[in-house]
C-alpha cells in the first residue's frame, strides 16, 4: 500500500490546470529526424574539437581568458536572464540589466529569449510527459540533444498553446531582440567573439573563430543541455521525491547554479534556484544580488524557510538537513495550500502575494 509520503509527493506534482493530464500511454507518433539539425551539429562538435585541439597548441592566453569571460556572460544571459527573469520572473530588472542579459542570450544563441522562456514554461508545467519538450523519461541523449534533432511531439504543440506567455512581448527589449535575432546573433555570437582577438592582440582569425566562437560556443549549449538531462536523471530529492528532477552539484558548478534542479522544480520562481549551496555553487545568485545592491535588480522573490521545513518533511527523501534535526518551525500538514503559489511557474498576482507576505511575517 503507498504511504501517506508517496501520495503526497505524487500530489505535490499535480497543480489545478491537471499538469499530469498527458497521458504517457497509447500508441506513439513516429520520431521525425530533422536532418538539417543534425548535420549542423555534427559540424559543430566537430569544429568545436578542432578549438579544443587549436587551445594547446596555437591559442594565446588572452584569447582563453576571452573566450571564458564570454561564456560566462552568455552563461548569465541564459541563467540569469532567459530562465529566471524573463521565464519565472524570479526578480525584477531595470532596462540597462535587461539589456546586458539579453545580450547574453543572444551571445549564448539558444533561440530568442521569447522562444527560449515559452518553451521552459511548458517544460515546467507538463514537466516528464510528452508534453514535455526535452522529456527526461525519453532517455538522457533524448532530453540532452535530441529533442532537438528531431520534430516535436504533437503533446508538446497541442499542449503549449495553453502556456500564457504574453507577458513577455510586453518587454520592448524581448520584442526588439526577437525582431531582430539573425543579424544579432551573427554580431554578439560569431563576429564579436572572432573579430576581438584578431584585431586587439594579434590572434589569427581561424583560431579566434574555432576557440572564441565554436568551442566557447558548443561548451555553453553542452552545459545548459545538462540541466535537461544529467540534473533530471542523477541526484538527490530533499524537496520532492516524487518527481525526477533531482539536485546535483556537479550541474550547479558548471551551470553557475542551474542545477539545484529538485529545488528548482518544488519551488520555480524563487530567484536562488536553491536552497543550499553558496555562490561557489550559485554564481548566477550572486551576480542578481550584485545587480540589486546596485539597484538595477529589485523585487528578488524567494521562499519562506518555514514553507521550505514543511515540504521537505512531508515529501522529501530525507536527505535534508531540516530531515536529520529538530527544527524551530512545526510540521503543518495543512500548509499545502500556501505552498501552492510558490510552486506555479511564476508568481502570483501581485496583491495576492503581498498578503501572503505579510501573513508569513517572522
Amino acid at each position: 500500500m503507498e504511504s501517506n509520503n508517496d501520495q503526497e509527493s505524487a500530489l505535490g506534482k499535480i497543480d489545478t490546470i491537471g499538469r499530469l493530464a498527458v497521458s504517457e500511454a497509447g500508441k506513439q507518433p513516429p520520431v521525425v529526424i530533422v536532418w538539417r539539425n543534425v548535420l549542423v551539429f555534427i559540424y559543430l562538435h566537430l569544429a568545436a574539437l578542432y578549438g579544443l585541439y587549436l587551445c594547446f597548441t596555437d591559442v594565446t592566453w588572452a584569447t582563453l581568458a576571452w573566450s571564458y569571460a564570454l561564456f560566462i556572460f552568455g552563461g548569465f544571459g541564459i541563467t540569469g536572464g532567459a530562465h529566471r527573469l524573463w521565464a519565472h520572473r524570479c526578480y525584477k530588472a531595470k532596462w540597462p540589466l535587461r539589456v546586458i542579459a539579453a545580450v547574453g542570450q543572444t551571445i549564448a544563441l539558444q533561440n530568442d529569449i521569447y522562444v527560449w522562456s515559452r518553451d521552459h514554461r511548458v517544460h515546467h508545467k507538463f514537466s516528464e510527459t510528452d508534453a514535455d519538450p526535452h522529456n527526461a523519461r525519453r532517455g538522457f541523449f533524448f532530453a540532452h540533444v535530441g529533442w532537438l534533432l528531431c520534430r516535436k511531439h504533437p503533446e508538446v504543440m497541442r499542449r503549449g498553446k495553453t502556456v500564457d506567455v504574453s507577458d513577455l512581448l510586453q518587454d520592448p527589449i524581448v520584442v526588439y531582440q526577437r525582431k531582430f535575432y539573425i543579424p544579432l546573433v551573427i554580431i554578439f555570437c560569431f563576429a564579436m567573439p572572432t573579430l576581438v582577438p584578431w584585431y586587439f592582440w594579434g590572434e589569427s582569425l581561424r583560431t579566434s573563430f574555432f576557440v572564441a566562437s565554436i568551442l566557447r560556443y558548443v561548451i555553453t549549449l553542452n552545459a545548459t543541455w545538462l540541466v535537461n538531462s544529467a540534473a533530471h536523471i542523477w541526484g538527490t530529492h530533499p524537496y520532492d521525491k516524487g518527481i525526477n528532477p533531482s539536485e546535483n552539484r556537479f550541474v550547479a558548478f558548471i551551470t553557475s547554479g542551474e542545477g539545484w534542479h529538485n529545488y528548482h522544480h518544488v519551488f520555480p520562481w524563487d530567484y536562488k534556484a536553491s536552497e543550499l549551496g553558496n555562490y561557489g555553487t550559485n554564481t548566477t545568485r550572486a551576480i542578481i544580488d550584485f545587480c540589486a545592491w546596485l539597484g538595477l535588480a529589485y523585487d528578488l522573490k524567494s521562499v519562506p524557510e518555514k514553507v521550505v521545513y514543511n515540504r521537505v518533511r512531508r515529501t522529501g527523501d530525507g536527505s535534508h538537513p531540516f530531515a536529520l534535526q529538530d527544527n524551530q518551525f512545526r510540521l503543518d500538514n495543512d500548509m499545502q495550500m500556501e505552498e501552492e503559489q510558490f510552486t506555479e511557474i511564476t508568481p502570483a498576482a501581485e496583491k495576492q502575494r503581498s498578503a501572503y507576505k505579510e501573513t508569513w511575517k517572522m
